[in-house]
């Protein structure tokens, strides 16, 4: 299958940058879109950034002006470099990745396990 492996979280002060990566391994025929969602505590997961195979990007409106997406389709990762957080970007970060494991397999969902980021002086 697919695994989905990230990394870079931790705790920031209010202002900090933080980068997080997302290496995906496994069966990998196909790589579509690839993504960042988080879920903070009593709060639903809500998407933070994707970015197509073809590097199209689309944020959510907390995340522009802040946040950038980037991926390195010959690694398979996929990045979310985080600057100017703030404490409400506090949350479990969780990369996504639509992956097609065979030539005519349609593209499924693969998540990893989750990044904390906290935001705190």
């Amino acid at each position: 299958q697919v695994q989905l492996v990230e990394s870079g979280g931790g705790l920031v002060q209010p202002g900090g940058s933080l980068r997080l990566s997302c290496a995906a391994s496994g069966s990998i025929f196909s790589m579509y879109a690839m993504g960042w969602y988080r879920q903070a505590p009593g709060k639903q997961r809500e998407m933070v950034a994707a970015i197509t195979s073809g590097s199209r990007t689309n944020y959510a409106d907390s995340a522009k002006g802040r946040f950038t997406i980037s991926r390195d389709n010959a690694k398979n990762t996929v990045y979310l470099q985080m600057n100017s957080l703030k404490p409400e970007d506090t949350a479990v970060y969780y990369c996504n990745a639509v992956v097609s494991t065979g030539r005519g397999q349609s593209g499924l969902d693969y998540w990893g396990q989750g990044t904390q980021v906290t935001v705190s002086s």
